[in-house]
């Protein structure tokens, strides 16, 4: 394994270096943060971003390594000891039969409410609102509906609203995965394309959000629980991990359930849709 020690005006330029010399793509490397960029003041004690790339043939990735296990040392069967010989019982009075206690009646256990069951998160706090039919809500409704038609879809529109000027959409009926697709793709598309068309006259701006099945608060709390793991292995290995390209709003979860975790910096490379995070080791933090 061999590595080298790169600079450049920003982090992302010097790793860009880095790749440039050894004319290996990001995935071949790991990269560690050695110092981040300095701008001084009025040009006095600026410094540049350096990192270290590590490469070569036992180059491995996260998921490559594997933990030393140890066996369990066995233990050795002791010899069988000689039986006692029996020795003649005495003959004890006999106690009068004690009355067993009867059995307390269990109490039926109380079912847990959904948002508790199997770690499920808690669903989306405009079930809780009444229904908006004001003109903004219309305008919505009119708009999905149609869109919906299009794609054959015969799910209800559910418009809540938020608060002032921002409203949270509920498509509701049954077989919503292909409105939702791939890791949330497609209801992404709608509610760029309902924010689009809601915000074209020059009005004043409103903000829309979609959702279906609770999508959204689950992939929130997947990439929360992702996060955390690849801050445990970049803490314990010392190594940067580059996780996939996700939207700019996946990649603001990842960088604020980071924030305060000690060991770890994140930072976003690449130009979209291709933009991902970096969860790097840190040694200056800890």
């Amino acid at each position: 394994m061999s590595y080298i020690d790169v600079t450049g005006k920003t982090t992302e330029e010097a790793i860009a270096n880095a790749l440039a010399q050894l004319g290996m793509s990001r995935d071949d490397v790991s990269v560690e943060i050695l110092a981040q960029a300095k701008s001084g003041f009025l040009g006095l004690g600026a410094s540049p971003a350096k990192v270290r790339v590590t490469y070569g043939p036992d180059e491995a990735t996260m998921d490559d390594v594997v933990l030393p296990t140890f066996e369990k040392p066995v233990k050795k069967e002791a010899a069988p000891k000689k039986a006692a010989q029996p020795q003649p019982k005495k003959e004890e009075p006999k106690k009068p039969a004690e009355k067993k206690p009867e059995p307390k009646k269990q109490e039926p256990k109380k079912a847990e409410p959904a948002e508790k069951r199997d770690g499920a998160p808690v669903k989306a706090a405009a079930e809780n609102l009444p229904l908006c039919e004001d003109k903004n809500a219309q305008r919505i409704t009119a708009f999905l509906t149609g869109l919906l038609a299009h794609l054959e879809s015969d799910a209800q529109v559910k418009v809540y609203e938020m608060e002032k000027g921002r409203y949270k959409v509920i498509l509701d009926g049954d077989k919503l995965g292909q409105l939702i697709g791939r890791r949330g793709e497609t209801l992404d598309a709608i509610q760029q394309l309902t924010n689009y068309a809601l915000n074209d006259k020059g009005e004043k701006r409103i903000r829309v959000q979609v959702d279906a099945e609770n999508y959204r608060a689950k992939r929130e709390a997947s990439l929360e629980s992702l996060a955390l793991k690849v801050a445990a292995k970049v803490t314990r290995y010392r190594r940067s991990v580059t996780l996939e390209p996700m939207n700019a709003y996946e990649r603001h979860v990842i960088h604020s359930a980071l924030q305060d975790t000690a060991g770890v910096t994140t930072y976003s490379i690449g130009t979209e849709p291709n933009r991902r995070v970096v969860v790097a080791y840190d040694r200056e933090s800890r």
